[in-house]
């Protein structure tokens, strides 16, 4: 089970033949240079390259009029002028002779992607595809955009497959109306959209691109837009929109598949977007989709015209795809208020169709957490060095971009040099922190278990020197038995080897009677060892150390408290929850936000006497884990727990799906109430919180 990438060097063969400022960035090396990105960082070939084949008429007309296929195969006919003339017609389009064959082949390739994951060849993949597809309609192309390809590949899941669950995610910065027109009223297909929008100000300028346009018919509820009404929106504001609108909805709704219409002008440097969101962003967007409907993802590219950016996020997300751990965020993670504003419309519009939502309450800080004078403090702190933009960008009477920001004019020139710079600095800072050779090692104190886990999961054998040990352990007396002691000494070990960047992740079984002795010993030794910021998280019967302190340094988490409680900042504990809905909200909207705010560069998680987790659970918190510290976690799990629990986390931490959590139940009203007390008193110090910018607001619980 590997990555599938999808591709055909012919879809680089239409390209503009007249001059059209609007339609130039739609070009072949969109693709070219994507691809070369893929082979230079040795990621292409880790996949399985798949040549696209071209998608039949009777594929084609799953979603499109038998007239309007037959209008674009009579193109290849065409003279440029007649070309010209016919794209004319159409908003935002140009048609090549070799248009309808680069459009059946991109069509032909996300079929082949999801056939290929649906029958189990591969786990997910990436069809590397132009023209994109998500503004094309039944009978119109739209937007670059010729053949729905992402729409025609989830008709084709339905029909061929017998799939009742299909979620497709849009985070290209355009509305993919095009899809949304075609499943507004089916139920079987969650449509979820953000996109620049700027109050109807922006392309396609379509008022069904708001929040509140939530579907029709059997289909209310399974639309979900959310519209940025600002530029410069960043990392922090779209890991917000997954952690609070759409993770939420997706894990309730339950997919079989997840399609991603992956179209990457929502990156820095991108002149149709002008967002803020680092090429590492999207690594950690596909990664919590791999949460989903057994890691079953399907990407298909969309837009994406700054050639690096696009480049750089393709690589990211394709690592992503691959299992590899996503390098931490860049930027202080602390929402815009513009974009708190988007996120708290589409939950209250959302709210009467979804449980999980209705159960999270609407809770927000005042206007004062994220005022415009906090976004100045951003803008000067960001570690690119590049402001966010957040006003309207301009734009002429018409609507259309300012002729200023088109390729060739000045602001465009002189946005584009910036972003060029911010990218490379992102990219040195990346090669400094290279992947480690090892991704998962696991110290088990059974040998049987080693036997079910995944061939390049590193068995352990290896123990820190007996006298750095021993000095550890003195102050502890649950320590001093050789048992606890032997455990200990590969705990250390496993946890320089993470510290020293030779292995991403790991897991380690420590005797019931020494868990929380060995916990605090990997607490120190971690803070003294050179974690910055280390989040702790634990489960079960186990406090916190007396002696820690506040410091800033670590983040004291505890699931499975007598009651919900913020001692300090960095003091939290939470009951743990009994229902599936209670669990994924603290997950979600507590453990996540707290993480990724946190920012910490090493997580453990400890799972302790009587901790109370099933395993399927276990093995997302410890998946959702891996992104907000670039996949360094390290698990200590008591030896009492499931012989196979071990097992399903190295699985996770290597990059495999979770197990599923079964069927959702709505949280119990005191889950509710715990949750809401703790966000209410957590949301001053961690942004990541917050879901509105107002206390009180429409919709608050």
């Amino acid at each position: 089970m590997g990555t599938a990438l999808v591709y055909h060097e012919d879809m680089t063969a239409a390209r503009l033949l007249w001059d059209d400022p609007e339609c130039e960035i739609e070009c072949p090396e969109r693709l070219t240079t994507a691809l070369e990105r893929l082979q230079q960082r040795g990621l292409e070939q880790r996949c399985l390259r798949l040549a696209a084949r071209e998608a039949s008429e009777a594929e084609l007309g799953l979603v499109h009029s038998p007239e309007y296929v037959a209008l674009l195969q009579g193109t290849q006919a065409l003279g440029t002028g007649e070309l010209q003339t016919l794209s004319g017609q159409y908003d935002a389009v140009y048609f090549h002779p070799s248009t309808f064959h680069c459009a059946r082949l991109a069509a032909g390739a996300a079929l082949q992607l999801v056939d290929a994951v649906l029958a189990g060849a591969v786990r997910n993949g990436l069809a590397l595809v132009r023209p994109p597809g998500h503004h094309s309609q039944r009978a119109a192309a739209n937007g670059f955009c010729v053949f729905n390809n992402v729409a025609i590949a989830a008709k084709h899941a339905q029909r061929q497959h017998g799939l009742h669950r299909i979620l497709i995610v849009d985070w290209d910065v355009h509305h993919g109306q095009g899809i949304q027109y075609i499943f507004e009223d089916d139920p079987s297909v969650l449509y979820f959209s953000w996109h620049r929008y700027e109050h109807g100000r922006f392309w396609p300028y379509l008022r069904e691109s708001d929040a509140d346009a939530v579907g029709q018919g059997p289909g209310l509820g399974f639309t979900v837009n959310l519209p940025w009404n600002q530029v410069g929106m960043g990392n922090a504001d779209y890991v917000a929109a997954f952690l609070h609108v759409l993770l939420p909805v997706a894990f309730e709704f339950n997919p079989e598949l997840v399609l991603v219409s992956a179209g990457f002008d929502s990156a820095i440097g991108d002149p149709e977007g002008q967002m803020q969101a680092t090429p590492e962003c999207f690594a950690h967007l596909t990664q919590l989709l791999q949460m989903l409907a057994g890691g079953r993802v399907c990407a298909v590219l969309e837009g994406g015209y700054h050639l690096e950016s696009l480049s750089q996020s393709v690589c990211m997300m394709v690592q992503a795809l691959l299992g590899d751990p996503a390098p931490p965020l860049s930027g202080p993670m602390v929402p815009h208020a513009s974009a708190l504003e988007s996120i708290e419309s589409v939950r209250v519009a959302q709210a009467p169709h979804w449980m999980s939502l209705q159960q999270q309450g609407q809770r927000g800080l005042g206007r004062d957490g994220a005022s415009g004078s906090h976004a100045v403090a951003v803008t000067l702190n960001h570690p690119l060095g590049v402001a966010p933009v957040l006003s309207p960008s301009p734009r002429s009477p018409e609507g259309r971009p300012s002729p200023l920001l088109l390729p060739g004019g000045p602001e465009f020139k002189a946005a584009a040099t910036q972003d060029v710079a911010a990218l490379s600095s992102l990219l040195d800072q990346l090669r400094l922190n290279p992947t480690p050779p090892v991704r998962t090692a696991v110290a088990l104190t059974a040998p049987d278990a080693a036997l079910a886990l995944p061939s390049d999961v590193l068995c352990e054998e290896g123990s820190a020197p007996q006298e750095e040990t021993q000095a550890w352990a003195r102050p502890h007396e649950a320590l001093a038995q050789d048992r606890a002691l032997t455990a200990l000494g590969k705990v250390l070990y496993l946890l320089d080897r993470i510290l020293d960047g030779q292995v991403s992740s790991g897991i380690a079984v420590t005797p019931a009677s020494a868990a929380a002795a060995t916990l605090d010993v990997a607490i120190r030794c971690g803070l003294s060892h050179g974690a910055q910021r280390l989040l702790c998280l634990a489960v079960g019967q186990l406090d916190r150390p007396p002696d820690l302190t506040d410091d800033g340094r670590n983040l004291w988490l505890n699931i499975g408290g007598k009651e919900a409680a913020a001692l300090s900042m960095f003091h939290v504990s939470v009951p743990l929850p009994g229902t599936t809905g209670g669990f994924l909200s603290c997950v979600l909207a507590l453990v996540l936000p707290l993480a990724y705010s946190f920012q910490p560069d090493l997580v453990l998680v400890a799972l302790g006497p009587a901790h109370g987790l099933r395993d399927p659970q276990a093995a997302l918190l410890a998946a959702l884990l891996r992104g907000p510290a670039g996949g360094r976690v390290l698990v200590l799990v008591d030896e009492e727990s499931t012989p196979q629990l071990a097992v399903v986390l190295a699985r996770v931490l290597h990059g495999e799906a979770a197990p599923s959590l079964g069927p959702f139940s709505m949280a119990s009203p005191e889950e509710v109430q715990a949750l809401m007390q703790l966000r209410g008193q957590l949301e001053p110090r961690w942004k990541m919180l917050q879901v509105a910018t107002e206390a009180g607001g429409p919709g608050s619980g």
